[in-house]
Order: C-alpha cells, then sequence, then structure tokens
C-alpha cells in the first residue's frame, strides 16, 4: 500500500514517523476520513473546512487545501482503489515525552485503504460512559480515541456493531464513528452540536436533504432514551451514508429500514449522482 507522508509517496512497510510523535504519545492530532466515489473523494471542501476547524481548536497548522488534495488523488491513483476509505492524519509532530509539543512542523500523513462492507441494518448498543460536551475537545475530529476503542469493543462484546454514547446530561449525543438521528411521532430529530456530538459532514448533508425535500427534521437535545422509543432511527457517516438501525440494547425497533430512512437513502443516491462535492 502507498501512502503520503510529509510531502512523499513511501510504501507503507518503508513509511517512519517517529516515535516521539506527539500524536502516538498523547493522541495530539486531528483527522479525516472521506469515502472516494470512482477516484474522486466525495465532500471535499467539506472535509477540508472542518479538518482545519479542528486543527486550529488544537492550535495545529495543516497543508493547504491544494496540497492535501494532490497527495489525496496521488495516493488513490497509486493504490488503485477507485471506491475506498481516504484518511488524512495531521499530528503535533515529534516532540518531548509528555503534554508539551516540540515547536515543530505537524507530520502529515494521507492512506488509504478499503471500504467496510457495512450490512443493511445495525445492532447498537448504549454504554455506560458518557461524552463531555463541555470538554476541550468537544465536537473536533481528533485522534484521541481510545474512547471509542472502548466503547466499540463493548458493543461488539454484545453482538453490536455501533455504541451510542449520552453525554453528562444523559442525553443522545453520538456512536463512537457516526451520528445519529430518531424517528419520534413522525418527526425527524439528532441531537445539535451542543450534546457534544461531532459536526458529522454526512449529517450536515441529511439535514440540508430534508430541507429540500421538505421532510420535517429538527436539531434537539433528547434523552438517550428517546433511542429506544423511536419508531424508527438510522446512524450517519461517511462510510455507512445512511445505516437504518434494526436493534437497540437487543430490543427491535419497530421498522428498519423505516420509511424516512428509505426516502433518504433514495435522496441521498440522487446526491452522489449529481455532485460529489456538494
Amino acid at each position: 500500500m502507498t501512502i503520503w507522508v510529509d510531502g512523499a509517496l513511501v510504501d507503507d512497510e518503508a513509511a517512519r514517523i517517529s516515535p516521539m510523535d506527539h500524536g502516538l504519545l498523547t493522541g495530539d492530532g486531528v483527522f479525516e476520513t472521506l469515502r472516494v466515489y470512482g477516484g474522486v473523494p466525495f465532500a471535499w471542501t467539506r472535509h477540508i473546512e472542518r479538518l482545519g476547524r479542528s486543527a486550529a481548536a488544537l492550535g495545529l497548522v495543516p497543508p493547504d487545501g491544494a496540497t492535501l488534495r494532490a497527495a489525496a488523488d496521488a495516493v488513490i491513483a497509486a493504490n488503485g482503489l477507485p471506491d475506498a476509505r481516504l484518511r488524512i492524519t495531521v499530528t503535533g509532530g515529534v516532540a518531548p515525552l509528555g503534554s508539551e509539543r516540540g515547536g515543530v512542523p505537524p507530520t502529515v500523513v494521507v492512506a488509504s485503504g478499503g471500504l467496510t462492507a457495512w450490512p443493511p441494518t445495525a445492532d447498537v448498543v448504549t454504554v455506560p460512559w458518557c461524552r463531555n460536551e463541555r470538554g476541550a475537545t468537544a465536537g473536533l475530529k481528533t485522534t484521541s480515541y481510545a474512547e471509542n476503542v472502548r466503547a466499540l469493543a463493548h458493543a461488539h462484546d454484545r453482538g453490536a456493531s455501533e455504541a451510542i454514547f449520552p453525554n453528562t446530561r444523559d442525553e443522545l449525543c453520538e456512536g463512537t464513528g457516526s451520528n445519529v438521528f430518531v424517528v419520534l411521532d413522525g418527526t425527524l430529530a439528532t441531537p445539535p452540536r451542543s450534546s457534544g456530538c461531532l459536526a458529522g459532514v454526512t449529517r450536515d448533508l441529511v439535514l440540508e436533504l430534508c430541507d429540500r425535500t421538505g421532510a420535517a427534521c429538527t436539531e434537539a437535545d433528547l434523552p438517550i432514551g428517546a433511542l429506544h422509543t423511536a419508531d424508527e432511527a438510522f446512524l450517519t457517516s461517511s462510510t455507512r451514508e445512511i445505516q437504518p438501525i434494526a436493534r437497540v440494547d437487543g430490543r427491535a425497533l419497530a421498522s428498519a429500514p423505516g420509511p424516512v430512512a428509505l426516502e433518504l437513502q433514495s435522496a441521498w443516491r440522487d446526491l452522489l449522482a449529481h455532485d460529489l462535492d456538494p
């Protein structure tokens, strides 16, 4: 596999990143994962803008968008994967042991890989840990993923494919790598950014699709229990797209996929057919 590291294409087996890199030592970094369709990274502009926001919030300075796009195109071409997962990672670079940065340029890696074969529906579990909606990294796409790793293992141990976090107020927040939508009494709702959830690119596009199609949708604070009583629910992410939820903590929802998810999946396919950088 060929990857791009700090300005050069290299074989992944030959690639070298310092063991003193702050991303490795402390999780000091940000990243974006994009879905590639026919060799084209989807929603490139939105992802690069979010990368910039996350980096700025941590005090990191990533390469400019043109440099990253050239790197992405080179990686996609070198690996011959027209339909793939693309990841851009920016870390704090080489640093002393501890929390302080080293005052050097960031480490930047662009890599691609095969896609996860997501099933038509997902089973999810709620977890006993919460997101801190007031934390320094709330809503940012950082490489500090230990909580997600632990929660996802918890879900897998219980036969589910995704874990759902509440926030500190016991409100519905997000999954380990996804946003959550629920249909309650005929109205589609998703937690607002103030809940601590990530400002998901697919989440935002689904909200915009609802505006275009006239579907009733709202961003609202919801108790975590709303997921159990929903008429239907679904996950969104760059690689999942729109994936209906079949079971929550082992209990089946009324419909999966439900009519709202099916309508939005159709609108999503239309979007992909007409615009890969919406």
